[in-house]
């Protein structure tokens, strides 16, 4: 159980938030955040939404109020600096293309605001540098997005594995990949160039939109665990294959631990699927040990079961559902990393533990190095780790950006 969960006496600490961008992930996640904190067991935190902002428009930040049923009483802002600006706002959660995500977040920062910001954290490494420079700077909360780390689910299995009860783990395969192709159109994959998927000015791939899940498997259960005076980052060898408009459409990462035996291997496509047939019939992670292995559902970024066998047999079924309400279209498992910074923003402290700063530093190396290897090269307006208040990516300007 996570620390501040169930009975509890004191009045819950409350969190008020601005939300920058009102796509999709905004409203799966702000649809999550506006749940009663009871329906999954938690007492000591709670969330609500004071501002909502659109890069250009207030119409578009009225219209996501509107639909996700949020509080009235919100302020809608057709600006990020109007955002940032905001004194009742006390963290800002960046749901922009990932494209955007450095300077966007930096702009928070900039304006003293703490930071959930979404996966992937960056497009470069020197980028996540300057946010956790940034952000130490001015004694900050600053937390990449990866929701799955926060589930039960994901905390009992890192327990599981510090316990030693499979033993030492030398390896986790992990996969998360979606079959977008087209057989009638000879093979082709679906996406129109300008998607976001494979569009390189938002910085499209398979490895930042999708791989990062399954890189997270691999880091949380091999580089995570590692005691801090041994943490070792991988060595990295990747193949990458390109998508017509240089944006890589399936990529395998191997990640190397040589001083504790282990390896990684994380691969992403939209060529093919995890599970094909919809029934997850194999799993989409093994975490494999000297005792046995756990096997882990698809999807890999919303896991909901897994099962823990044993060497020489015996297999045990864990069932971590995740509280939802379909009719109301909540239930993802966004709440709990938004619990995490709640708690972490109340206790005053600047980083989670269960997503570090210098952890998430390392997954972009680790992913700039793959794509690197696969020659997968971005465009300089959305690469570079200067920070730019009238960048096209913070105003909505058309010109190299895409208004969110």
């Amino acid at each position: 159980m996570a620390s501040g969960t169930g009975a509890g006496t004191g009045t819950p600490h409350t969190v008020r938030w601005g939300i920058m961008a009102t796509g999709l992930i905004a409203e799966v996640f702000c649809r999550d955040l506006l749940t009663d904190p009871l329906s999954r067991n938690v007492h000591d935190v709670r969330h609500t939404i004071v501002a909502v902002s659109s890069s250009t428009s207030v119409d578009k930040a009225a219209s996501f109020i509107e639909k996700i049923d949020g509080p009235a009483s919100a302020k809608l802002y057709g600006s990020y600096a109007d955002l940032v600006a905001d004194a009742d706002v006390d963290i800002v959660y960046v749901a922009t293309p990932h494209s955007h995500h450095f300077q966007n977040a930096m702009l928070a920062l900039e304006a003293g605001k703490n930071v959930l910001c979404e996966k992937a954290l960056t497009v470069t490494a020197a980028q996540a540098r300057k946010l956790v420079e940034t952000a130490e700077a001015r004694n900050l909360f600053l937390m990449e997005a990866v929701w799955t780390r926060f589930f039960p689910l994901s905390i009992k299995i890192r327990e599981l594995i510090a316990s030693g009860e499979i033993g030492t783990v030398y390896r986790t395969m992990a996969d998360l990949s979606f079959n977008e192709n087209n057989e009638a159109d000879d093979g082709t994959v679906t996406f129109a160039d300008e998607h976001r998927m494979v569009n390189k000015d938002l910085a499209g791939g398979a490895l930042l939109d999708l791989g990062v899940y399954p890189l997270t498997w691999v880091f949380q259960t091999l580089y995570h665990l590692q005691p801090e005076e041994e943490k070792e980052p991988p060595t990295v060898v990747a193949a990458v294959n390109r998508y017509r408009t240089g944006a890589d459409e399936t990529t395998t990462v191997l990640c190397q631990f040589p001083r504790h035996r282990s390896m990684g291997v994380a691969t992403t496509s939209v060529l093919v699927g995890t599970d094909p047939g919809g029934n997850a019939a194999a799993p989409a992670i093994r975490i494999q040990a000297s005792k046995g292995e756990i096997q882990v559902a698809h999807p890999a970024f919303q896991p909901t079961e897994f099962r823990v066998i044993k060497k020489g047999g015996g297999v045990d079924v864990v069932a971590c559902p995740i509280p939802k309400d379909p009719k109301r279209n909540w239930g993802h498992g966004m709440f709990w990393e938004a619990d995490e910074c709640a708690r972490c923003l109340r206790d005053g402290r600047k980083q989670s533990d269960s997503m570090p700063w210098a952890e998430s530093i390392v997954i972009m190396e680790t992913m700039e190095s793959a794509l690197d290897q696969g020659g997968v090269v971005y465009p300089d307006h959305i690469t570079t780790d200067v920070y730019d208040a009238k960048s096209p990516l913070n105003t909505g300007r058309r010109e190299g950006a895409a208004a969110v």
